[in-house]
């Protein structure tokens, strides 16, 4: 079995954040951490909505402001500067362009590209609600799919590993459709990738096997999509220690009858150590990884999910994209 060697992966990103000097105050909010590190395994796409429409920089300030039913973007010094419909149309523009991303990093608490938490005011300047901002929002309901956070929640390591590993799983499904997608072709996807999802929730693992059992030529199309806003969603439920050593036991199942005694009581005790905290995850995982190319077992060394913590996402690899094997 030979290694496959995947594309670099392109993430959209809002420009101030690799430093682009385009915020309304002539500055940027450069982030070393995604420009010096993710940068590393990742081409960014760079989008300033503001700059796109029009806006100059330096430029007016604007905020979200509820008038009724409606939420606009308006000047905060001169409320008759109404940018909400540009910057719309400016977001279904940019979703055509958005189909080789595997990904989306916005900009937090603007306006126009805050994923959430944006404050939206009153025609009087008293803060009202919390919203997602107007370019953004638009993406992300033309776009459900897509992976998608903010450059202040990456500084979490639970969040950026979680966002990493969507973007890890959406990029796989991306290459399949590009291969072709056709029944068996979704059989052997979701047999590779179904461990991720029981890491996260089981009946979210359920309710995908479901979905993949019943599909038919006629129907594929349809359930290729729901089965993928079914993974999306399942994926965005926290994983835990607990369901991580389930699924590790769960692979330990397929070799455990040809491992010796000591080589069983190390690859539990590795697997106890990880649900205590005391090992990283990529420690059982590689225990499982050279179990399964020692035994040859093939359905286990395909697994998406070994090769995607094999190194760990924590540590500032991104395994996984350089190293699936082929099938």
């Amino acid at each position: 079995m030979t290694e496959k060697v995947l594309p670099r992966l392109s993430i959209a990103i809002s420009s101030c954040l690799l430093g682009h000097a385009v915020r309304y105050d002539g500055g940027h909010r450069h982030n070393a951490y995604i420009t010096e590190t993710l940068g590393q395994y990742f081409e960014f796409i760079p989008f300033c909505p503001e700059v796109a429409i029009g806006l100059g920089v330096p430029r007016p300030m604007i905020q979200l402001v509820r008038r009724g039913e409606a939420m606009r973007v308006l000047g905060v010094h001169d409320q008759t500067q109404d940018v909400t419909d540009a910057l719309q149309q400016y977001a279904h523009e940019v979703v055509g362009q958005l189909q080789s991303v595997s990904g989306y990093i916005f900009k937090k608490g603007s306006p126009s590209c805050g994923m959430e938490g944006v404050t939206v005011y009153t025609d009087v300047g008293l803060p009202l609600q919390l919203a997602s901002g107007r370019y953004a929002g638009t993406i992300m309901a033309r776009l459900p799919d897509l992976p998608v956070e903010e450059e202040g929640r990456l500084m979490d390591p639970d969040l950026r590993e979680n966002f990493l590993e969507r973007v890890l799983f959406y990029a796989q499904w991306q290459q399949l459709n590009r291969d072709g997608l056709t029944v068996p072709a979704l059989f052997d996807f979701h047999a590779r990738h179904k461990f991720i999802a029981l890491a996260h929730d089981e009946p979210g693992y359920r309710d995908l096997g479901r979905l993949v059992a019943g599909v038919c030529k006629s129907d594929l199309v349809e359930t290729a999509a729901q089965y993928l806003r079914v993974f999306m969603h399942t994926l965005c439920k926290p994983a835990s220690r607990d369901r991580h050593a389930n699924v590790l036991m769960h692979l330990m199942g397929f070799f455990k009858e040809q491992l010796s005694k000591n080589e069983k009581v190390k690859l539990l005790e590795s697997i106890e150590d990880y649900q205590h905290g005391v090992i990283p995850l990529s420690a059982p995982v590689l225990l499982i990884k050279q179990c399964a190319q020692h035994f040859s077992v093939e359905y286990i060394r395909q697994q998406f999910y070994l090769s995607l913590h094999a190194q760990g996402l924590m540590s500032g690899n991104i395994p996984g994209m350089y190293d699936v094997d082929s099938h």
